[in-house]
């Protein structure tokens, strides 16, 4: 998601200390808590949204884009959220930042890339996977939402197909029995305009 520039983007993620511009310098929480990872995070909603719901976990909020990132800083001005990083980077380089740290993973609508000569780039595709394997902790943990359906499918085989195990699913979360969804941004946009949102949880030892 590319967004058009925003006016002292530069002034505004240079002075923001949630952020870390540069993914070798990036400095990871301190304390012992579990630690969540939304890669592709949007202009924000949903990673400072469970930042502030969950207190005793800490968030990581992944994206690559700046015009996106400083959406997302913009909402952070007054707030004071210990638990909460932005990190700007491309999720092909996860590996190269987070060594077996990671407890969960959230892929929120992500981009599905329609066609099929690109289903490599798919952040669902096994070649994530793989990359996923070497960030996670303990057990590997992936919730995923989306509005695409052919994405969802494609995304459920890949994990299938991999080992991982379907904890919970739903083919209209905001019509289930989900109490602790955080939604994102354009989690509101689609679901207002009628859209079933789709929802799996998976997980592997």
């Amino acid at each position: 998601m590319r967004l058009r520039n925003v006016k002292n983007k530069d002034e505004i993620l240079n002075n923001c200390n949630y952020l870390c511009n540069d993914y070798k310098q990036f400095k990871n929480f301190t304390n012992d808590k579990p630690i969540h990872v939304e890669i592709g995070m949007g202009k924000g909603d949903f990673i400072i949204g469970m930042a502030k719901k969950y207190p005793n976990i800490n968030f990581i909020g992944i994206e690559k884009y700046d015009s996106v990132i400083v959406r997302a800083i913009q909402k952070l001005n007054d707030e004071q959220i210990p638990n909460l990083k932005l990190l700007k980077m491309d999720a092909l380089k996860l590996n190269k930042v987070f060594d077996h740290k990671i407890d969960t993973i959230y892929l929120n609508f992500s981009d599905p890339w329609p066609k099929d000569r690109h289903a490599k780039r798919r952040l669902t595709h096994k070649l994530f996977l793989e990359k996923y394997d070497s960030i996670f902790k303990n057990k590997k943990h992936i919730i995923m939402k989306t509005d695409n359906r052919k994405l969802f499918e494609f995304s459920i085989k890949s994990f299938v197909e991999y080992g991982y195990l379907i904890g919970d699913i739903s083919l209209d979360l905001h019509n289930d029995d989900y109490s602790n969804n955080v939604e994102t941004e354009y989690e509101v946009k689609f679901s207002n305009k009628g859209f079933p949102i789709y929802m799996v949880d998976v997980f592997k030892n």
